[in-house]
């Protein structure tokens, strides 16, 4: 992390001062904003966070609940999760309170004695390189307070509203309207209406309020699909038990039924879900007698010959496994699309819903999130075109469509009867480890459009894949010989990232296509010029990094041209961790398969995503792919300097 760009400052450095603009806002619900949220879950507060890093902008977030959700609910964080709160600085203390997933066992019936069952296998939780980040569990409750303590420190200052029930959601057809979107909001406590009820005008609304979304009811949103008929119960419990993989994740099947126990932070607690089967267990279900002592009871009955004596109970629910979809996250009609942009979305339950079982809900809710985040934020500013928020409804509806289809058969599978003829005793395991990119987040693959393009040159970067999650890997910092990976100097900050993966001649060499690039980067016609609005720092809208092929001690920043050494802030600082070197030890060039003779220059979205692989002397494809995705806004940038030229901007767009 940086700071102390506008001048040192006494105390916690992780606080940002207030922006300006938080004197002129009233304290209490305003009547305006440029994007209003809707509900404090997983996707609201992801999608809050990320904002919170557009100041200059007015977001709003609102939620029924009388306060913020303090236990239960999802709890397992995939890698690419855990990546995106690095983008947010908060991934240290995730993984510090946290339960990492190290291995999986999976039990089966006894083949001597099926009414016991035994171990039957026990493999890597997370195949090697497939993230630097660990599998992790948290409750979700402690990670929508680490999103909320990141919007509290951020330069928003911002917090939720609580206590106010949607109850209608209107779009105005015309197009000149300012704030197009009217929202009312009943006032509720415990959920109760006090009969007071208030109206917020939006640019833009995010409905992230849930399975029963009122925001989605309001745009005509139906959520398509079926239930299965499967009721799980669900235990947050410290227990004393015998079984000996209580502290291992663990997909237990037996003759009784099916348990996914998870461990949970802390060393003791530990979460169960419990298979209700139809007939054993047909009455509390008809009857929704179901209560922890039942769960127990049935835990203990599928856990046979161990048992369980649970002690104290954390949290405990009951849910129906059904996966249901969206056919469109936004407010757009088949017809409307070349026409006007959207101006409501849906994220997260609100569009999508599915078991619990392969812990993905959160997951995938707050990618949803940090998907449209950075595009609202850019659009607002006036830095990218309106066009790309179409491409939200797009991207992430064909990833929940995915993770339906995963869902459906993971289920299946996770339930299937070890007495059924049919049954492979092996093959839950053999989709278990099969599936592990999928489980992990970081399968999702982006399809061509504004935002990523067709993989005309990939043979230059082949680890580095069109429109899948940017893979970090280990390199050392060339101006301090810091350790570290290449992905985390990412901040969650709405700028693109141009990585120069440098040609084979040094720096400084004449003959260097990096060196040429950097020239051209810094030339008055480069899409840094282009694309930066005037009084912006030049790594605002792009964050040109370059890694060089030369070991950190055979290279100095008096060998780097000036694009890499940028000049920022009131005083004109020079940013000096732009480039790196690679790891001794794990060479990034080979590890992520860049050509060494021509190097790469490998685009990146503002949520880690490749647009673009191309070679770094091809100048004039990198200034009309970055053209169909952002806004020339005029001459370039004038250099910062210590009369306080070159401040940053505060952007508006339309």
């Amino acid at each position: 992390m940086q700071f102390y760009l506008d001048g040192y400052k006494p105390g916690d450095p992780f606080v940002a001062e207030p922006h300006p603009s938080l004197a002129e806002r009233p304290t209490g619900l305003p009547e305006e904003a440029d994007v209003l949220i809707i509900g404090c879950g997983p996707a609201g507060l992801l999608l809050a966070a990320q904002l919170a890093e557009f100041p200059d902008l007015h977001t709003v977030i609102v939620d029924r609940r009388d306060g913020p959700l303090e236990v239960g609910q999802a709890d397992g964080v995939a890698c690419r999760t855990v990546e995106m709160f690095e983008a947010f600085g908060l991934a240290d203390q995730l993984v510090h309170e946290g339960y990492q997933v190290n291995e999986v066992t999976f039990w089966r019936p006894d083949p001597d004695d099926s009414s016991s069952i035994v171990r039957t296998g026990r493999i890597n939780d997370v195949e090697d390189d497939l993230s630097e980040m660990p599998h992790m569990i948290v409750n979700q409750a402690r990670m929508l307070s680490y999103l909320r303590d990141h919007m509290r420190r951020s330069a928003t200052r911002a917090e939720p509203f609580h206590g106010l029930h949607t109850t209608d959601v209107r779009v105005e057809a015309d197009g000149e309207v300012e704030h197009p979107v009217t929202v009312t909001m009943r006032h509720v406590e415990n959920f109760e209406p006090t009969g007071e009820t208030s109206t917020v005008r939006a640019r833009y609304v995010v409905g992230c309020d849930g399975a029963r979304s009122a925001t989605r009811q309001a745009i005509g949103r139906r959520l398509e699909g079926d239930a299965t008929n499967q009721s799980w119960g669900v235990l947050d419990v410290l227990a004393v038990t015998d079984f000996p993989d209580i502290r291992l994740k663990s997909a237990v099947n037996s003759e009784q039924g099916s348990i996914l126990i998870i461990p949970r932070e802390g060393g003791y607690l530990v979460r169960l879900y419990i298979e209700l089967d139809n007939d054993r267990d047909a009455e509390m279900l008809r009857d929704r007698s179901v209560t922890p002592d039942k769960l127990t009871a049935v835990a203990n009955r599928i856990l046979h010959p161990y048992s369980i004596d649970v002690k104290h109970v954390g949290w405990w629910s009951v849910y129906e496994v059904g996966q249901r979809l969206c056919d469109r996250f936004d407010d757009v009609g088949d017809t409307e699309t070349d026409t006007r942009p959207p101006r409501v979305f849906l994220a997260g339950d609100a569009c999508h819903t599915h078991s619990a079982k392969a812990g993905q809900g959160m997951n995938v809710s707050m990618a949803d999130a940090w998907n449209l985040g950075w595009k609202l934020g850019t659009v607002l500013r006036g830095t990218a075109r309106p066009e790309v928020l179409h491409t939200y409804s797009a991207e992430r509806q064909e990833v929940a469509r995915e993770l339906i289809d995963f869902d459906r058969e993971f289920a299946a599978l996770f339930s299937e009867r070890p007495d059924d003829g049919d049954a492979d005793p092996t093959r839950f395991q053999r989709y278990f480890r099969e599936q592990g990119r999928f489980t992990a987040g970081v399968a999702v693959r982006y399809e061509p459009s504004v935002l990523t393009a067709e993989p005309t040159h990939q043979h230059l970067a082949e680890g580095l894949r069109l429109g899948m999650r940017f893979h970090s890997a280990p390199v050392v910092r060339l101006a301090d010989a810091k350790p570290m990976h290449l992905g985390h100097a990412a901040r969650a900050d709405g700028a693109w990232r141009l990585y120069a993966f440098a040609d084979r001649p040094r720096p400084d060499d004449p003959g260097s296509r990096l060196r040429a690039l950097a020239g051209f980067l810094a030339a008055e016609d480069s899409p840094i010029a282009r694309f930066t609005p005037p009084g912006a720092d030049p790594d605002s809208v792009l964050d040109v990094r370059a890694v060089l092929q030369q070991g950190h001690r055979d290279v100095t920043v008096a060998d780097l041209p000036p694009v890499l050494l940028p000049r920022k802030g009131p005083f004109g600082l020079v940013d000096h961790e732009k480039v790196f070197c690679p790891d001794p030890a794990t060479d990034v060039f080979e590890l992520r398969g860049l050509d060494r003779q021509e190097g790469a220059l490998v685009v990146v979205r503002p949520d880690q995503y490749v647009a673009n692989v191309l070679p770094l002397d091809a100048h004039r494809e990198l200034v009309d792919f970055l053209g169909g995705a952002l806004v020339e806004v005029g001459p370039p940038a004038a250099p910062s300097g210590r009369d306080g030229a070159g401040a940053v901007a505060t952007f508006r767009g339309a």
